[in-house]
């Protein structure tokens, strides 16, 4: 990548932060040349306003862009399985929640731990017990989580009133119209979240031994309704992924950008970004599928994507014009690369790590990365890619 050797000379990387920063050097110079210090001011203001103005001018060039971007689909994650927004022609042509209703009925019975997780946590012992997988506890996170003391017993209430909830549904189950295997799995999970909650209140006390039995008891009907959330949202995507084709058109889909909002923790391999990418262009997906990890879910997705699409488009044509002698530098212009990352590794001695290496290991990694490149056809069902 570039660096900025040229202008330093011979001066090392020490050098280089006294020329930049060093008052003594600079009062000494200033003094030598008559130069006060309202004069330094003003050059050094006159100096940031060339930024200013840049920015200026990019962010204008970016807002009239964004009017032009097409064709785009813009994916924003939510309960139900995703909502999409078409966008061609530089207008909004349709906004769907495709996937079948039975995706967020089968999650939310899955999420029934995570329920009782969520109203327990704060109470758990701030010590890891002997327990498998113990190893894989950060004590330090689990001291953090734990708030309450001791003996607290301020946990029972919720959990009851979390029960009733619980009880609801199971009651209502058999009338959900759902498929038998996916309410057997349900009635599996409910009724053994009541059993830990009926023994938990009734002894007064429970521990991670406890919670990690239960966990296990329920664990492969929430495999089965993995399964049935998985199937549903293939079949609803990939539809509407088919319609929206036709409905454009072979020339445009061949450019088409999608932009899947969503957080943190489901940024990589996200569900909605594995099935669009086989219905895409193969030669553009890489460049053309775009993972937005936010926050929190923006009150206006659609804007968020195409803002950020619009700089991420512009960026594109700006690096191959401005860096046309370092196709690397251009390459990091184009990408997820700050400028100076390659400079400051080269300055400190170090390598750029690999994000999901170092937050999950070499062979997770190798594994993910694998499953990735196969991806041709989904892991549950099998299905592959009908357009």
């Amino acid at each position: 990548m570039a660096t900025r050797r040229g202008f330093l000379g011979t001066a090392s990387a020490v050098g280089a932060a006294t020329l930049f920063t060093g008052q003594s050097a600079s009062t000494a110079s200033a003094a030598t040349a008559g130069i006060t210090a309202t004069d330094e001011k003003a050059a050094r203001d006159a100096i940031r306003a060339v930024n200013t103005r840049m920015r200026a001018n990019y962010a204008t060039l970016k807002s009239e862009l964004t009017t032009q971007l097409s064709p785009v689909i813009v994916v924003s994650n939510n309960a139900v399985g995703g909502r999409f927004t078409l966008v061609n022609g530089g207008k909004q042509v349709e906004t769907v929640d495709p996937v079948p209703e039975y995706f967020e009925l089968a999650k939310s019975i899955a999420h029934v731990p995570l329920g009782l997780f969520s109203v327990l946590a704060a109470y758990l012992g701030d010590q890891v017990p002997n327990i498998p997988n113990a190893d894989r506890i950060d004590p330090h996170d689990l001291d953090m989580v734990v708030t309450k003391a001791p003996g607290d017993k301020g946990w029972i209430t919720p959990l009851n009133a979390f029960k009733t909830t619980l009880q609801t549904a199971h009651t209502k189950l058999g009338t959900a119209n759902l498929p038998l295997d996916l309410e057997n799995s349900c009635d599996k999970i409910l009724s053994e979240a009541v059993k830990f909650i009926d023994a938990s209140v009734a002894a007064q006390s429970f521990d991670m031994v406890s919670f990690n039995r239960f966990a296990a008891t329920v664990y492969p009907s929430i495999r089965v309704n993995m399964t049935f959330a998985a199937t549903a949202q293939i079949t609803g995507i990939e539809g509407l992924m088919k319609r929206w084709r036709a409905l454009i058109g072979e020339q445009a889909w061949s450019n088409l950008y999608v932009t899947v909002l969503s957080i943190w923790t489901t940024a990589e391999l996200n569900q909605a970004s594995v099935i669009i990418r086989r219905t895409m262009n193969q030669a553009k997906v890489d460049t053309h599928l775009i993972d937005l990890p936010t926050v929190e879910t923006p009150s206006d997705p659609v804007f968020v994507a195409l803002d950020n699409l619009a700089r991420i488009v512009q960026d594109n044509v700006a690096a191959e014009m401005v860096f046309n002698t370092d196709l690397k530098v251009a390459d990091a212009l184009k990408g997820k690369e700050d400028l100076l990352s390659d400079e400051i590794l080269q300055q400190i001695g170090g390598t750029a790590p690999t994000a999901r290496t170092a937050a999950f290991g070499t062979a997770t990694a190798t594994a993910a990365a694998t499953a990735t490149a196969t991806a041709g056809a989904c892991p549950v069902t099998g299905h592959t890619a009908a357009v």
